[in-house]
């Protein structure tokens, strides 16, 4: 994902053509880690204080933001985002919002963890973005409702002061604070529309919970398993492969470009924390003249501990979800599938439970963080 750091300022007038032709962008690092609000995880909009002209969940649909120039409803334009009415002032002599007047969602993130960065989109909001935008972030158990989250006992930490923002475009947003969140607070001063949020970080999973569950997938993505590297992502991410649920349709999983050479595709994972591994799933669904020929899967203990392979290589079928039993459980911190000569997978599902080593650091990390 590409996003501007620094524009603020007004957006062009919408031309015609292509609604993305003056889409300002620039690299933001932190994108590449999975977006902790995705919809996908369990991310959603629990609330908002005024959704007018365009509602709330909006914020959090995957894909970009789509644009109509002829597209309008009995309140006005609609918009593919989050947008509200225009605020006034108290009287004829005040018309203008105080300095403090602002519109506010609350996000209930679908992994909670620490967040590395925020992207604020206002991609085809150019005369009706706001003129600022703050966040804040809380770490409340459970399943709290709105009224809760804006109770007085609930603390909020600044992540994104109140900052000017532009209009039809990317604004990025970095984020240091090392703590564990459940919520955030997306304020836009003093109205407006955003079309997308992304909360860019890392998962930091329960581990009472994933105590009581025992066995379980120990590289998903919800359970703290993560990407960290793969050969080839020409078509789509790596990361697809330890989303929730199966594949829906082919860009859902992790294909490769063709290979002409005699290598061969590969992605490298970090698993929750050190597990026993006792079962595996490779899932092909949707790719059938594009599933990978064969597969195997290794596993290591820590960073510089040898690769063991617990899967030899293996034909794969096209658009199959294949399971295999580990004749002994697998002990280890990260695992490594490859693939043979190319094209891709959707999922990968490895089947353990943590060690007492893994589940200590997980849970010191835990407390660390305020969890």
């Amino acid at each position: 994902m590409t996003a501007t750091t620094s524009f603020t300022g007004d957006a062009n007038p919408y031309g015609g053509g292509d609604p993305y032709a003056d889409y300002r962008t620039a690299d933001l690092p932190f994108t590449r880690y999975v977006d902790l609000a995705d919809r996908r995880l369990g991310g959603a909009v629990v609330a908002a204080n005024d959704e007018f002209f365009a509602q709330r969940e909006n914020l959090l649909l995957p894909g970009p933001a789509e644009f109509d120039p002829e597209r309008f409803g009995h309140k006005g334009k609609i918009m593919d985002g989050w947008e509200t009415r225009r605020r006034r002032g108290a009287d004829a002599d005040r018309p203008w919002p105080a300095a403090d007047d602002h519109d506010w969602a609350l996000v209930r993130l679908g992994a909670p963890g620490v967040i590395r960065g925020i992207v604020v989109d206002t991609a085809h909001f150019r005369g009706n973005y706001p003129q600022a935008v703050s966040v804040e972030g809380a770490s409340v158990a459970g399943a709290p409702s709105p009224d809760e989250l804006l109770g007085g006992d609930v603390k909020w930490t600044t992540l994104v002061p109140r900052t000017p923002v532009g209009g039809h475009a990317a604004n990025g947003f970095p984020v240091a604070t090392e703590q564990r969140f459940t919520h955030l607070r997306v304020n836009q001063h003093p109205d407006g529309g955003i079309a997308r949020l992304r909360v860019h970080g890392e998962v930091v999973p329960d581990p009472g919970w994933l105590a009581v569950l025992g066995a379980f997938d120990v590289v998903a993505l919800e359970n703290g398993g993560r990407v960290e590297d793969a050969s080839d992502l020409f078509y789509s991410p790596a990361v697809h492969t330890i989303q929730p649920g199966r594949s829906r349709k082919m860009d859902d999983g992790w294909e490769t470009r063709r290979r002409r050479d005699r290598g061969n595709d590969w992605i490298r994972y970090r698993l929750a924390a050190q597990a026993r591994i006792r079962a595996l799933e490779i899932d092909t669904a949707y790719l059938k003249g594009n599933s990978a020929g064969w597969a195997s899967v290794s596993v290591k203990d820590g960073d510089a501990g040898p690769w063991t392979e617990i899967l030899p290589r293996t034909r794969l079928q096209p658009d199959t979800n294949h399971r295999f039993v580990l004749p002994e459980p697998a002990v280890g911190t990260h695992a490594r599938v490859d693939i043979y000569p190319d094209g891709g997978i959707s999922r990968l599902r490895l089947f353990g439970s943590l060690t007492e080593e893994g589940a200590s650091r997980l849970t010191a990390r835990h407390q660390e963080l305020g969890g």
